[in-house]
């Protein structure tokens, strides 16, 4: 099977990456510069146009900004395989779109992964067209695994899921940046303290994943009565640490209803 990107900025970039060790790729940027990087570093087939890899495609990636996606299904209707399944990462632009430009008997995905897929601990969600079997389900499920985690939902709820996954990587980056400016305040070289708070963050996620405990039990096992971390926790809290979280993600959701 061959999957073809057409676009190869962050987040197509970062697909390519996680798939490049299993399956074959081939790719289009209308960059060429950026396309041949991604390609070399990843061993992905570089493609003369955007027509050439839908031809090629059994698997069609289009990870172009939202804005492009119209023109491009024009550009790529005529050449798209019958059997071929098509997987769009833009943002908002409905499965109806895909499947008024295309074909309603067309198989369309949409995709809304995040960039830690680029080292494989992505998430992925996953809404199906009405043309999809339950094969095409589980090989696309599959694909995106390799990528991190593909969980499927109602195309209802991709807007609430763009906020708390696809966009909570630049506030887990602050988060760490903060953590890691406390270190240095406290005397620890930068360096160090970024290795060292990104590497907290990634242990407890992956305790959260992997133990099956609720975060909260997570939290109260660290918080000794008296103890050092409750003092912490207790000054997120009178800076409203979890509201602010809450606050962040809802802005970033209704923004993405807007949009759609």
């Amino acid at each position: 099977m061959t999957i073809g990107f057409i676009g190869t900025g962050n987040m197509g970039g970062a697909l390519i990456k996680a798939l490049a060790p299993r399956y074959p790729l081939c790719a289009f940027n209308r960059g060429r510069d950026k396309l041949l990087r991604v390609c070399e570093v990843t061993g992905a087939v570089p493609m003369d146009s955007a027509e050439a890899v839908a031809a090629a495609s059994d698997l069609l990636v289009l990870a172009v900004k939202p804005n492009v996606i119209p023109t491009v299904l024009e550009q790529l209707a005529p050449v798209v395989r019958p059997e071929a399944i098509v997987v769009s990462v833009a943002v908002s632009l409905p499965l109806s779109l895909y499947e008024k430009a295309l074909g309603h008997d067309r198989k369309i995905v949409r995709a809304m992964p995040n960039t830690p897929a680029a080292v494989g601990a992505g998430v992925t969600a996953l809404c199906f067209g009405s043309a999809c079997t339950e094969a095409d389900r589980a090989l696309v499920s599959e694909v995106f695994s390799a990528a991190g985690l593909a969980e499927e939902v109602p195309e209802s709820r991709m807007g609430s899921v763009s906020a708390l996954t696809g966009s909570s990587p630049a506030y887990i980056c602050m988060l760490i940046e903060a953590m890691a400016d406390a270190g240095v305040y406290q005397g620890i070289p930068r360096d160090q303290a970024i290795r060292m708070a990104a590497q907290a963050v990634l242990g407890t996620a992956k305790l959260v994943l992997e133990s099956g405990k609720h975060p909260e039990q997570l939290k109260d096992e660290v918080c000794s009565p008296g103890g050092t971390t409750i003092r912490g926790v207790a000054a997120l809290e009178q800076r409203g640490f979890r509201g602010a979280i809450l606050d962040a993600l809802n802005a970033c959701a209704d923004a993405a209803k807007d949009k759609g």
